[in-house]
């Protein structure tokens, strides 16, 4: 296959998926060029996009959702900007078939990986950025991330258990819950941590374990959320 009809493809796939045409393809190929591969990779392009990328969703919800407040804004947000969602687009829209990567990656089957996926999308808004200017790359971001607004979970859904824990309490007078660590493990470089989450009017206690003391708190909250009487897990 030519060079040419090569170059010929790849445009053709950028206007079909992402509704733009790039006045310097060098971009358009750099953007799909994974570090494994050599010379110049997609990586500088990824951070530029990242910021494009979250930008512009922000301006989509805000617009989208005119009485969400700063933190429902937010959590809706990390879901669409998450690199399991970046990934399911990119997949959607063939960008695996058109990366550029290193031997070992192409064996390995980097053309499928997740991160692969969604740090090349992102690499390519910010190709569009440096080829047209930020309002070419947000027209792109709303065209392949608007249809998603609609299949949002309820931002209820989306607060962390330590959140919702804590709301639940709240919402019937009641004090809130009580986090202890209680064991820390494992070598400095791979600790684990233990923390015991008490809500002392039940009586009731959960404990979780992660590599992060937060992450174990999350846990132990999510445990405890389900003790709770029925009537208030679901409290706002």
């Amino acid at each position: 296959m030519s060079l040419q009809r090569n170059s010929d493809e790849l445009s053709s796939w950028v206007e079909r998926s992402f509704g733009y045409a790039f006045a310097t393809p060098e971009l358009c190929r750099a953007a799909l060029t994974h570090r494994s591969a050599g010379g110049e990779h997609n990586e500088r392009l990824e951070f530029l996009g990242d910021s494009i990328l979250n930008c512009s969703v922000a301006r989509l919800l805000y617009d989208a959702h005119p009485q969400a407040d700063e933190g429902a804004l937010s959590r809706l947000r990390a879901t669409l900007v998450s690199g399991d969602t970046l990934a399911q687009i990119a997949a959607e829209l063939g960008l695996g078939e058109h990366l550029r990567l290193g031997l070992g990656e192409l064996k390995s089957g980097g053309f499928r990986r997740a991160s692969i996926l969604a740090d090349a999308l992102e690499a390519i808004l910010g190709a569009i950025f440096l080829d047209s200017g930020f309002d070419a790359a947000a027209a792109v971001v709303q065209r392949i991330i608007a249809p998603r607004l609609k299949d949002l979970p309820a931002v209820e859904a989306l607060k962390d258990a330590k959140t919702r824990l804590q709301e639940a309490l709240q919402a019937h007078g009641l004090a809130l819950p009580v986090y202890t660590l209680t064991a820390v493990g494992g070598d400095p470089h791979a600790q684990s941590f233990t923390v015991t989450c008490e809500v002392p009017t039940f009586g009731l206690a959960a404990v979780g374990e992660g590599a992060s003391r937060r992450r174990a708190e999350q846990l132990a909250a999510r445990k405890l959320l389900d003790l709770l009487p029925g009537e208030m897990r679901n409290s706002p």
